[in-house]
């Protein structure tokens, strides 16, 4: 008699994860800096990643709504070739893989109704997605409404959460979080005039255990601060940084100087 041997599933990686948790715990806040690929050469990127180590930025994210170059995996092996800090993958679609980088972000835009974002490329692009190896982190994305039409709002067809409605981004929040999701990414979006508010940020942390990044129209240290008191996790920062690349480590420095429960 002959038996089928049980394929075994590589178990999925938890490195990244399972540093936001523990830091999490402990109230401690991380800092990433968010590299588009579209709008960095091999020199730029040099610059930017001398300037992230030093500054002793946590993680690197690198993607963007809309990624026209074809050279990803030339970034993301630039970036390695002179760092150690984890880079993850910020896609605007699941699509959008690198092998070479440490995670991804697979994101489900909770805030919209369009299915092809909450559920839709996902199905398509899971294959490839399990096949890259790298380290998959489940995110609720959150598009919030930032004072100005953005990249991805336009591209994922979705109205954004008013940015006065603590209550539909607390519920959404939970809901996403009752659903399995392991990460709450709030964005106001990439050129936003206005960033999250602290409120709201507070209405969404006191409702959740899992960790929260906030990104989108931070253009100051100060407000880098009052987001992570307010009870975010993670600060995403880009478009102030490819303005001025010298708030790198000003940032850096008000992110990381929140009180840690000891």
């Amino acid at each position: 008699m002959h038996f089928c041997k049980k394929r075994t599933a590589k178990p999925m990686k938890q490195n990244i994860y399972e540093s936001l948790l523990a830091k999490k715990k402990k109230g401690a806040k991380s800092f990433a800096v968010l590299i588009d690929p579209d709008k960095v050469d091999a020199a730029k990127i040099d610059d930017l990643v001398e300037l992230t180590v030093n500054a002793k930025v946590d993680y690197l994210l690198v993607g963007g709504s809309l990624v026209i170059s074809n050279h990803l995996d030339e970034v993301v092996q630039l970036i390695k070739k002179n760092c150690s800090i984890p880079i993850i993958l910020f896609p605007g679609t699941p699509s959008q893989v690198s092998k070479h980088a440490d995670g991804l972000l697979y994101l489900s835009l909770i805030s919209g109704r369009n299915p092809e974002l909450l559920i839709g490329q996902h199905v398509i692009s899971a294959p490839f997605v399990k096949q890259s190896g790298l380290e998959i982190i489940s995110t609720g994305y959150m598009v919030i409404d930032g004072g100005a039409p953005t990249t991805v709002s336009y591209i994922s067809n979705a109205t954004p959460i008013p940015s006065d409605k603590n209550e539909i981004a607390m519920c959404t929040a939970m809901a996403a979080e009752m659903l399995g999701m392991k990460l709450i990414y709030m964005d106001a979006g990439s050129g936003a005039k206005r960033s999250i508010n602290e409120e709201m940020i507070a209405a969404v942390s006191n409702q959740i255990e899992i960790p929260m990044v906030v990104g989108g129209g931070i253009k100051d240290p100060e407000k880098a601060y009052r987001n992570c008191k307010a009870g975010a996790d993670l600060i995403v920062v880009g478009n102030a940084i490819e303005k001025d690349a010298s708030l790198i480590k000003e940032m850096s420095d008000a992110i990381h100087s929140v009180p840690v429960i000891i």
